[in-house]
């Protein structure tokens, strides 16, 4: 043994659970599925895409050793199934009904994805199955702060409960702002934030079957709403912005996050959630040109604020965008390439709203739905 000391072991195979086994094995597919024609997006690397003359496709998306397979040729997903159970032991699981914990339900008007199963299991690992519930998920007078003066708590605790909080986000952009401000405490939680996760709990006590719809829709566009809610932090009176995407009519992705700088004006927190907004929209172009569905308009960006979008539309130099120059460019660049078109919506329809600050009931709801959010749960 002590003779070994300088050397080092190769390794010949790649053993289940050990650091190199995900790297391995996404390697061993990719080169698998590229061996059958498959295309890797550059867009999102765990998507691949094959297209058949016949204008036709087949796709792919892996998550780990979780696979979905899609598409409108029947035939060769068939014949992927059989060549991939050749070089892979996999099941062959049906029709997608739950993937990951999510739950994903069919009709003749569209498809709907939620996390019931997952709400469930959370509320009765916290004890919180008989608990109060609420009809919102954040209290519209409570400011959370780092030094709030009341007593610590768990610190595991609190960061178990957020992660998988974080998780149920993926499928309900109706917690999404109220996720990202608890997920702020996670190194000093104190119990004034421990009662702000609580909260959360409540309110999907109160609505555990809700989730996405996505519907059939004729309309061939995507739309962003862009917003963000000015110097919202009390601890360091940085803004959040929040923005959500809509593909066909549908939302497909939502963002809540604090901005890295303090904005002096409502105008300029704006601009920056405009800018990340547009961000967005240009990687959702790229992976539906990836999928050969081009866009026939320029994407529509809607915001709230008259000087943001004044600023983003006139080439002139104003002193008061110094500090915004790049943003400023960057939008003004992608309007002028009719990339993007801005368009002004007044305040109660912007439905980004919901995702930068907490809302009053009657707000609230209005603005769930208008994000296309049901509950199929619901007898009513």
């Amino acid at each position: 043994m002590t003779s070994n000391f300088n050397k080092v072991c190769r390794l010949r195979k790649s053993l289940y659970g050990l650091k190199q086994s995900p790297r391995a094995w996404f390697e061993r597919f990719t080169k698998v599925v590229k061996g059958y024609g498959f295309v890797q997006c550059q867009s999102d690397h765990t998507l691949f895409v094959k297209h058949f003359p016949e204008g036709k496709l087949a796709i792919i998306i892996v998550y780990v050793d979780d696979i979905i397979l899609t598409g409108d040729h029947e035939e060769k997903i068939d014949l992927l199934k059989k060549l991939l159970t050749k070089e892979f032991e996999i099941k062959d699981l049906g029709n997608l009904k739950y993937f990951l914990g999510m739950e994903i339900a069919r009709s003749k008007k569209g498809i709907a994805v939620s996390q019931r199963k997952y709400v469930l299991d959370l509320l009765n690992e916290t004890g919180m199955l008989g608990c109060k519930p609420t009809e919102t998920p954040m209290d519209t007078t409570v400011k959370l702060e780092e030094s709030d003066g009341s007593a610590p708590v768990d610190k595991g605790r609190y960061q178990r409960l957020v992660g998988k909080l974080i998780y149920l986000s993926h499928t309900r952009p109706d917690i999404g702002f109220s996720v990202s401000v608890v997920s702020q405490f996670m190194n000093n939680p104190t119990e004034k934030h421990m009662t702000a996760v609580i909260r959360i709990l409540r309110y999907l006590k109160m609505t555990p079957g809700k989730g996405l719809f996505f519907q059939r829709t004729t309309k061939k566009e995507i739309e962003i709403f862009s917003d963000a809610d000015w110097a919202g932090s009390v601890t360091d009176r940085r803004s959040t912005s929040g923005y959500c995407s809509f593909v066909w009519g549908n939302l497909v992705t939502w963002r809540s996050k604090k901005q890295s700088v303090v904005a002096r004006s409502s105008a300029e927190a704006e601009f920056r959630a405009m800018a990340q907004g547009i961000c967005e929209g240009i990687w959702l172009n790229r992976l539906l040109e990836e999928l050969r569905v081009p866009l026939k308009h320029p994407m529509v960006l809607y915001c709230d604020n008259q000087a943001a979008i004044s600023i983003a539309k006139n080439p002139v130099h104003h002193d008061r965008t110094k500090h915004v120059e790049i943003d400023r460019h960057f939008i003004k660049e992608k309007i002028e390439e009719g990339v993007f078109k801005v368009s002004y919506t007044p305040t109660n329809c912007q439905t980004a709203d919901i995702l930068t600050k907490a809302l009053a009931r009657v707000n609230f709801e209005d603005l769930t739905e208008k994000l296309g959010m049901i509950n199929i749960y619901n007898a009513a």
